[in-house]
């Protein structure tokens, strides 16, 4: 079987390789906070990152390409999910994880470009549904395990429940500028603990009760 030209980025390296890649999306991560992706520019990221503009040009090759391969990294080093032993306790953390992110003086204009950058580029589009693909599936061992419990009905979509999470907090960071916070993430937490305890993820119809 013959390989393909594998896309830009997506090789995983090792060695000197590997620090390079390391520095040059630090230094990706830094513009971006700072000035958005539009003006993201791969020889000031050589210049941060203190390499070649060849090493740069030729590895990642467009910005695109490497606001992808940076949301990789992310999604690599992202903060694994909690084991309170309580779904309420668990999606408080995964919303107060959230908040803290989102208000982070470097991360929250990180995301905000890359977001904004994701309206306009399939790819990394693409790369930041991937990296929240794989957040999701990260929390939602935590709404199988309640479900295990008996905290929420079966048939409850793990995934939906913690999507439901963020969903509020990210549309305060994008549509309305209103303050995050813990009280905040706590409120959005507690609301969907409830809706889930309720049955309201259940992707299975509920059974009928027969007089």
């Amino acid at each position: 079987m013959t390989r393909g030209t594998p896309t830009p980025g997506t090789v995983r390296p090792g060695g000197r390789t590997a620090r390079v890649r390391d520095a040059v999306l630090a230094a990706a991560g830094d513009a971006l906070a700072e000035s958005g992706f539009e003006a993201l520019d791969l020889a000031d990221v050589a210049h941060r990152a203190g390499c070649g503009k060849t090493t740069v040009y030729r590895r990642w090759g467009s910005t695109s390409a490497l606001a992808a391969d940076l949301l990789r990294d992310m999604a690599d080093q992202s903060v694994p999910r909690s084991d309170h032993g309580s779904l309420a306790a668990d999606l408080r953390a995964n919303a107060r994880l959230v908040v803290s992110t989102l208000t982070d003086a470097r991360q929250g204009p990180l995301f905000t470009a890359l977001i904004a950058a994701a309206a306009g580029n399939p790819a990394t589009a693409e790369a930041l549904h991937g990296f929240y693909r794989r957040r999701i599936d990260e929390w939602a061992g935590c709404v199988v395990a309640a479900i295990d419990r008996g905290e929420v009905p079966a048939g409850t979509d793990p995934r939906e429940v913690v999507a439901a999470v963020s969903a509020p907090l990210y549309y305060r960071l994008l549509n309305t500028g209103e303050p995050l916070s813990e009280a905040v993430a706590d409120r959005a937490a507690a609301a969907v603990t409830a809706a889930a305890i309720a049955g309201a993820y259940r992707t299975d119809p509920p059974p009928t009760h027969t007089a």
